[in-house]
């Protein structure tokens, strides 16, 4: 009888071991499934809802990359909906948790401008004379992207035209909405201007520098320096397939590309009305300019209508009559889209003539390649050089590509090359 009472509870102990083992491999077994599940949606939903561009190199590795790609938002969307987490932080996390490649050549160091968290990229090397500035603002429409998933490439931007290099981490979704990425930007760039010296830059060559979201801030911050006398005054600005306005939404790239990765016409609204705090039941009016007045309309033609396209980019199936009528409601809640703070490509003229020269570069298969087309316009009819590189088989994101190895693509490094060597020759 005494030997009963710790056999008994060896037992117990076994049973209780049993019933754990057997729930963690249930648990397992349910998230396996779910993990599983959500990859399986996330290529179902590429192979139903993507284009592939026909001329794009290695199509194979341009679907693996997007199908790895909807399956991170499927899973923040998934998250965000049960209440875990937004999508916005669970993109952080996963920036967040990018490894870091040092590079020997470069002196990298970590700011705050105020609130402003910013990066310095420093050729370790000793020059002579005081080197060339580069001010970059990372693309992502407020949602995506940061200074570590942008660290390879600044770095290399530094490193291969002998640069400084400040790269502007503006604070973004959840916690920052319109307008704290312009005024970050802006308000960065103005305290590295008024302290060139110290980080040993000529005051003579600062070059704003960015791509998708970034570029449309770094042709912003161009714009809104124009004037400044207290400040030294932009040699370049470098816009690499910039989204400079958010008004027409039926331009042929946006019916060509619409289902294009990485920028489709669903990812690009959906960082838009988040930012910008605009309901989604007001999609098809934004879409389709029913919240543009008539007289704004007006005014805005000349500068954003298809007619002022090369016709070879204008060919579309669809040709939609633009704007839709107007609504007054839907003007109400999205007047703000209208603001050169949002669209920079409808700046008056006596800005734009004012601007510097600029480096346009633009992709084939982007949903936002017209953008830069008409800014390409605007700039040579105010008499603004502009030197503009257009990749036929590239597409929106591809320069993030271009240090990749396995899934760098040719277009990723055409776009880093003829980057490089404009700003080089920069004098």
């Amino acid at each position: 009888m005494t030997g009963s009472g710790p056999a008994k509870h060896q037992t117990q102990a076994a049973r209780n071991f049993g019933s754990m083992v057997v729930l963690w491999l249930v648990l397992l077994a349910v998230l396996g499934t779910f993990f599983l599940g959500v990859a399986v949606w996330a290529v179902c939903e590429h192979f139903l809802t993507t284009d592939v561009p026909s001329a794009l190199r290695h199509p194979a590795k341009f679907r693996f990359l997007h199908c790895i790609f909807i399956y991170v938002i499927t899973l923040g969307n998934i998250f965000e909906k049960i209440g875990a987490c937004s999508l916005p932080r669970f993109l952080q996390f996963l920036h967040n948790s990018m490894r870091i490649k040092e590079d020997p050549a470069l002196v990298v160091t970590n700011l705050r401008f105020g609130t402003i968290p910013v990066r310095l990229f420093q050729p370790k090397a000793p020059s002579p004379s005081p080197r060339r500035g580069i001010i970059f603002f990372h693309g992502g429409g407020a949602l995506i992207g940061s200074l570590d998933m942008y660290h390879s490439l600044c770095g290399s931007l530094a490193r291969e035209t002998d640069s400084v290099l400040l790269a502007v981490g503006y604070r973004k979704l959840p916690d920052h909405h319109y307008s704290t990425v312009s005024h970050d930007c802006l308000n960065a760039s103005i305290h590295f201007l008024k302290t060139l010296e110290t980080y040993g830059v000529d005051s003579s060559r600062v070059v704003l520098c960015g791509d998708s979201s970034g570029a449309g801030a770094a042709a912003l911050i161009s714009q809104t320096l124009v004037g400044r006398l207290d400040l030294p005054q932009i040699r370049a600005q470098v816009l690499i397939y910039p989204l400079l306005q958010l008004i027409n939404f039926q331009l042929p790239s946006f019916h060509q590309n619409s289902r294009i990765p990485f920028l489709s016409q669903k990812l690009l609204i959906t960082c838009m009305f988040k930012y910008l705090l605009i309901d989604f039941s007001w999609r098809d009016a934004i879409v389709s300019g029913a919240f543009i007045p008539p007289e704004v309309w007006k005014k805005y033609r000349k500068w954003l209508s298809t007619d002022n396209l090369p016709n070879r980019f204008k060919k579309t199936s669809c040709q939609p009559v633009f704007p839709a009528p107007f609504n007054e409601a839907a003007y109400l809640e999205s007047e703000h889209l209208l603001d050169a703070e949002n669209s920079p490509l409808v700046r008056d003229d006596e800005i734009i003539a004012q601007l510097p020269e600029a480096f346009l570069v633009s992709c084939e298969n982007d949903i936002l390649r017209d953008d830069a087309l008409l800014y390409k316009k605007r700039l040579e009819d105010r008499g603004v050089p502009v030197t503009w590189y257009h990749v036929e088989d590239g597409f929106h994101g591809s320069l993030m590509f271009f240090d990749k190895k396995l899934f760098s693509f040719p277009c990723s490094l055409k776009i880093m090359n003829a980057v490089v060597s404009y700003i080089k020759s920069i004098l």
